[in-house]
C-alpha cells in the first residue's frame, strides 16, 4: 500500500486545515504532521510527500524551508507536491510559489499547488490584528480556500490510476 506524509506549517490553522482536506483526499496510507514534528521521521518509510505552508509577508515560514534544504536528496527521490496557502492570486501567487521552494524541488514534483487562504482574525494577537484590520482594511475572518485545486493536486499526486 502506498504511503503518502502530508507535512505542513501554519501560523493560525489554514495550512493545517488545507493538510487536512488533502489527506483526505488521497489514496493509500496517509499520516499528517506538522513541520516541528516531522524533523525527525524517516522519509524513507513514505513513497510519497507532500509539503507546504502559508505564505505571510510574501514568504514562506523559515521552517518549511529549513525541512526542503536538510531534506533535499531525500525529498527529490520522492513522488513529491507542494503546496501554498496565500490571500495573492495570478501572478503573484506564482511568484510566492517559486520563492517558496528550492527551484530543484519545484522542478521535481508532481503537483504543485495554490490553495487558498485564510485571515483568522480571532487566532491573531493584538498587534497584528490590528495591522491586518489597518493596513488590509479587514472587519472580519475571511476564508478562500480552494477546494477544487486541493482536489487536483491530490488527484496529481496520487498519479495514474493502477
Amino acid at each position: 500500500m502506498k504511503k503518502t506524509l502530508v507535512v505542513y506549517a501554519t501560523k493560525h490553522g489554514c495550512a493545517e486545515m488545507c493538510a487536512g482536506k488533502l489527506g483526505a483526499a488521497l489514496s493509500g496510507e496517509v499520516r499528517i504532521l506538522a513541520v516541528k514534528d516531522a524533523r525527525k521521521i524517516d522519509l524513507t518509510a513514505f513513497d510519497t510527500v507532500a509539503l507546504g505552508g502559508s505564505i505571510y509577508a510574501g514568504r514562506i515560514q523559515r521552517t518549511v524551508r529549513e525541512f526542503c534544504l536538510n531534506n533535499l536528496e531525500a525529498l527529490k527521490g520522492k513522488r513529491l507536491g507542494l503546496f501554498i496557502c496565500h490571500m495573492e492570486t495570478g501572478a503573484k501567487a506564482d511568484e510566492e510559489f517559486a520563492a517558496a521552494f528550492p527551484k530543484e524541488l519545484i522542478d521535481a514534483a508532481a503537483a504543485k499547488g495554490l490553495f487558498g487562504g485564510a485571515i483568522n482574525l480571532e487566532r491573531m494577537k493584538w498587534p497584528e490584528r490590528f495591522l491586518v484590520k489597518k493596513m488590509g482594511k479587514i472587519t472580519a475572518s475571511v476564508l478562500k480556500i480552494d477546494e477544487g485545486n486541493i482536489t487536483a493536486f491530490a488527484r496529481a499526486l496520487n498519479g495514474p490510476a493502477a
